[in-house]
């Protein structure tokens, strides 16, 4: 992957580092002037809440880093680096129609031009996303 490193955002594993996550995320892309990051910002609210509440990020001491990069004008590559889990790689799942939680990644995959998961060495784990940033443009058009 080649483009332009923007940022990397360390953050303790609490909730609140969510929405400074969001806003960090889209302050930085729309400086280099990334059109559309709402949807970049949706994405990253969701891998962040995933760190905190499944991952070693979230136990006292723990934290979740954002990097971002500008792969062009219309694209962003966001990984969320977290401290891993024992028994949790993020994965779709069906959720149950009473479950309050469950449909995060289905949002993700649907607003996505690619996403994944990779091991980032030293019990840590990478959830990379790939999004387009121009305006008008969703995912399913990204992706064809």
């Amino acid at each position: 992957m080649s483009g332009l490193f923007l940022a990397e955002i360390v953050l303790p594993g609490v909730t609140r580092s969510v929405s400074v996550a969001r806003r960090c995320v889209g302050e930085v892309l729309a400086v280099v002037g990334h059109e559309d990051v709402n949807d970049v910002q949706l994405v990253v609210s969701e891998l962040v809440t995933n760190a905190v509440a499944h991952t070693a990020s979230g136990e006292p001491g723990g934290f979740v880093t954002v990097e971002v990069t500008s792969l062009d004008a219309a694209t962003a590559y966001i990984e969320v680096i977290d401290e891993g889990a024992a028994v949790t790689v993020p994965e779709i799942r069906n959720a149950d129609a009473g479950e309050c939680g469950g449909r995060g990644l289905w949002l993700v995959e649907a607003v996505a031009v690619g996403w994944g998961v990779r091991d980032g060495g030293y019990r840590r784990q990478v959830v990379w996303v790939e999004m387009s940033t121009k305006s008008g443009t969703s995912a399913g058009a990204a992706r064809t």
